[in-house]
């Protein structure tokens, strides 16, 4: 089904022959007013990952950058930076203990998060500057550059005049200033020009040195990533120059001997008549969860539209939440839209402190037999299992509506990308 977003553009590209344009000239500019025409165009122009792009500009490898207050360049540049998927330790932080009107159980918002991090002495660790006083922060001019981007044809010189920034939280120490950019949700990439054009911006209005860093937060862990540019006037040099993340580690043993308690007591459900989950990152489940808890009810075009989600990851998501018990599918009242919202269960858990929370989680999962039973061998080998160990085992765990092998094999992808996530909230 093709979004509003979709819909528009397409009217768009035929109006004012965008394809045309591109291929003959490389890039088109186009003003807000004319996007305004058929769409919002701060709608219609807000893409914060790959995945939101419209069908149009991810078949023809094209992007849009913004160059002035009211105007847009449509090319084929690489707008998008991917995440490191590095596994990295895990930091224990304390937070203070006399403060009652910021709580970090609680964080639905990127502000929320900033600040937590910075309270209890993330950023300070982070940055290795001890005394950061908060400076800038919101919506600002760009000022005037330029700078080169790659595109299909090689590189391309892109002229900016007073665009709209936007910096989520800014901290300036001793030796330099923080530049922050927050998101409460997990993705797998993030658009370089949220960090390039404040990063351009203050590093030619101050001497010191401007530090751009990347913060995630979900499920209540703090991830941080710093990034670099080695040539600052071009837009793709950016490169990871470090990544920790970190937690408010409650007390309360979640260990190999509790996860073998566990399998011991727990006796498995009865398989729902709800198709086995196509949902690798069980992260990505927790954070939808949280989105849920944050806006009580999100449609399935909400949800595809704003977070990093395509049309089908956002029905498999919503289904293997479903599975767990943690979500229910209907359509808001208010909008009449389908969509998702926590069930009383999901509810329960996602009010819970983290450490009962990831507990919870891994009751879930391991009160179905396939689970379980692929965890035991995990546990016993001591090693990942093979795809064919785990799909015998789910042949004979009398799954719903799962039949050829090809689909056992793709599903066994679930049970491993689940067992790996528990075990990754082991303690030491």
């Amino acid at each position: 089904m093709s979004s509003r977003n979709d819909v528009a553009w397409e009217k768009i590209f035929r109006k004012y022959n965008i394809l045309q344009s591109v291929t003959s000239e490389g890039h088109i500019f186009i003003s807000s007013t004319a996007i305004n025409e058929f769409r919002e165009a701060r709608l219609m122009t807000k893409f914060d990952h790959a995945s939101q792009l419209p069908a149009l500009f991810s078949s023809n490898n094209l992007s849009i950058l913004p160059v002035s207050r009211g105007g847009y360049i449509i090319g084929t540049f690489e707008t998008f930076e991917k995440f490191n998927k590095d596994e990295v330790d895990l930091t224990s932080i304390s937070f203070p203990q006399n403060l009652e009107s910021l709580d970090y159980k609680s964080i639905s918002s990127e502000s929320t998060a900033i600040n937590c991090a910075f309270v209890s002495g993330i950023l300070q660790d982070f940055t290795g500057e001890q005394n950061l006083i908060p400076t800038v922060n919101g919506r600002m001019s760009s000022s005037s550059f330029e700078f080169v981007i790659n595109d299909a044809k090689g590189n391309f010189t892109v002229g900016v005049a007073n665009s709209q920034v936007e910096i989520d939280g800014g901290y300036e120490g001793e030796n330099s200033l923080i530049l922050i950019e927050a998101k409460n949700y997990i993705s797998d990439d993030f658009l370089v020009r949220q960090m390039y054009y404040p990063f351009r911006l203050w590093s030619g209005k101050i001497a010191k040195n401007v530090r751009n860093i990347f913060l995630t937060y979900t499920n209540g862990v703090f991830h941080l990533r710093e990034y670099g540019f080695q040539d600052e006037k071009h837009y793709n040099s950016i490169f990871l120059m470090q990544h920790k993340k970190y937690a408010v580690l409650e007390d309360g043993a979640f260990n190999v001997e509790y996860l073998q308690q566990l399998l011991e007591e727990l006796k498995p459900i009865i398989e729902p008549p709800i198709p086995f989950p196509q949902a690798n990152s069980f992260s990505r489940i927790v954070n939808l969860g949280e989105l849920f808890k944050e806006h009580e009810c999100l449609s399935k075009e909400r949800i595809t539209e704003n977070y990093d989600f395509d049309s089908r990851q956002t029905d498999y998501y919503l289904n293997a939440g479903k599975y767990l018990g943690l979500f229910e599918i209907g359509r808001d009242e208010a909008t009449g839209q389908l969509g998702g919202f926590l069930s009383v269960r999901g509810l329960e858990i996602f009010d819970t402190d983290l450490l009962d929370r990831q507990k919870e989680f891994t009751k879930l999962i391991l009160s179905h037999r396939a689970f379980a039973d692929s965890l035991k061998l995990y546990l016993e080998s001591g090693a990942e299992p093979k795809k064919t160990a785990i799909v015998a085992i789910m042949k004979a765990s009398g799954l719903y509506m799962v039949r050829s092998d090809a689909t056992y094999f793709r599903r066994a992808s679930t049970i491993l990308g689940w067992l790996n996530w528990i075990l990754g909230q082991l303690e030491d």
